[in-house]
């Protein structure tokens, strides 16, 4: 008859059981960090904005919709190319922030729609957009289509009357909405948000894809 001496038994289901009671403490620990919040300095909408839809008209003259511009990350701004100040100021500091995003700045896009489609045909929107950015894009449409994309973003927008020369300007918010490769809502700002935050939170949504 063999004799089995308890202490030669194998040990390799007490190392198993060791091993998976090890797995089963670092997996919460793993859960945790992948749902940390991401590091946003700008506002947060995710999950309280609608995606990115419309269907406008570029600055070539082409149907796109907001489909066209998956895979970028977009940031979308309405404003006029007769704005007197807050739009110019606006598109040269995104400019700033393009620059300073290096190659990166080519996974993304800056859509400019045009609250005065009277005036901003596309060869118009073309000039302008291209003057202080070539990752931006001048669109327009009807008013019915330009109305209903700001109702959609919460945005406003109002004609002034006219001074009398045929000229005129038109009141509108100055958000600009940042959407992610999917075309999701992601964050809110503003052109009094230090050009530091954009470039951070750009950078994050750029380099490291979309944030879960």
């Amino acid at each position: 008859m063999i004799r089995t001496d308890s202490r030669t038994k194998p040990r390799r289901p007490a190392r198993l059981l060791a091993l998976l009671a090890l797995l089963a403490a670092l997996l919460p620990l793993a859960a945790c960090q992948r749902g940390e919040a991401v590091p946003w300095r700008l506002t947060d909408v995710g999950g309280h904005m609608p995606d990115l839809d419309f269907n406008l008209v570029d600055d070539h003259g082409r149907a796109v919709t907001g489909r066209d511009y998956r895979g970028k990350v977009v940031l979308l701004y309405f404003g006029y190319t007769h704005c007197p100040d807050v739009c110019p100021l606006t598109l040269a500091q995104l400019h700033v922030v393009m620059q300073r995003l290096g190659p990166l700045a080519d996974g993304a896009r800056i859509l400019f729609v045009s609250v005065d489609p009277a005036r901003d045909t596309p060869e118009v929107m073309h000039a302008y957009v291209n003057a202080f950015d070539p990752r931006a894009v001048g669109l327009s449409g009807t008013p019915r289509a330009i109305e209903a994309l700001s109702k959609r973003y919460r945005s406003a927008f109002t004609r002034e009357p006219d001074r009398g020369d045929g000229q005129y300007e038109v009141s509108h918010s100055s958000a600009i909405y940042i959407f992610d490769r999917d075309g999701k809502a992601r964050l809110l700002a503003t052109p009094a948000n230090p050009q530091d935050d954009l470039v951070h939170d750009l950078h994050l949504l750029l380099s490291l894809g979309d944030a879960p």
